[in-house]
């Protein structure tokens, strides 16, 4: 061999080698954590309405909010929500909140900020409202709960709790502790 070939095979040996290397310290720049989060690629719906089903697949409630957007955990965060019971179900109760949460795979809706359960057709013919601050939904089995101060007012009757467990379909409410309440004819 020629000491001009020797040279050639020398050099393209060195840009081989040389290419490979850097090549491979690039990749290893890709292969580390980023030191930013990504975008997150989830939705948004504005005039929200969503419907949830009963287990045999019937129409059951509907959600309206005036704002729906998922966030990165897989949770849907809803604003001025407003969730009621459709007529087949025979549940008059309506539920209106500043903020709600649906996580996925859990059947409760987590309800915050000002809320309001009101049942305008109560037997009596008297409003009943239940306010409180939060309150987690069981759509499915008609099941309000929480362990916050609650007021619920029915006419001119008034009562507050700490905690309740309420029973939409059956019209039942149980409160926790702390009762005191104000009862007039």
């Amino acid at each position: 061999m020629s000491p001009r070939t020797i040279t050639f095979i020398a050099l393209l040996s060195a840009g081989a080698i040389g290419s490979w290397h850097l090549t491979r310290s690039n990749s290893q720049i890709y292969d580390d954590e980023l030191p930013h989060k990504p975008t997150h690629q989830g939705y948004y719906l504005k005039q929200a309405r969503i419907l949830g089903n009963a287990d045999n697949g019937s129409l059951l409630y509907e959600i309206y909010a005036e704002h729906a957007e998922q966030l990165e955990d897989d949770q849907i965060e809803f604003t001025e929500v407003r969730i009621r019971y459709l007529p087949g179900s025979e549940v008059p109760w309506i539920i209106d909140a500043d903020f709600a949460i649906l996580q996925k795979n859990a059947p409760r809706i987590v309800l915050h900020g000002y809320v309001q359960i009101v049942n305008p057709n109560y037997p009596s013919e008297e409003e009943t409202e239940i306010r409180t601050q939060y309150i987690e939904l069981d759509p499915k089995n008609f099941i309000a709960e929480t362990d916050q101060q609650v007021q619920i007012r029915f006419g001119s009757r008034s009562v507050t709790a700490t905690g309740m467990l309420a029973s939409l379909n059956d019209d039942k409410i149980e409160l926790k502790s702390n009762i005191r309440g104000k009862i007039a004819p």
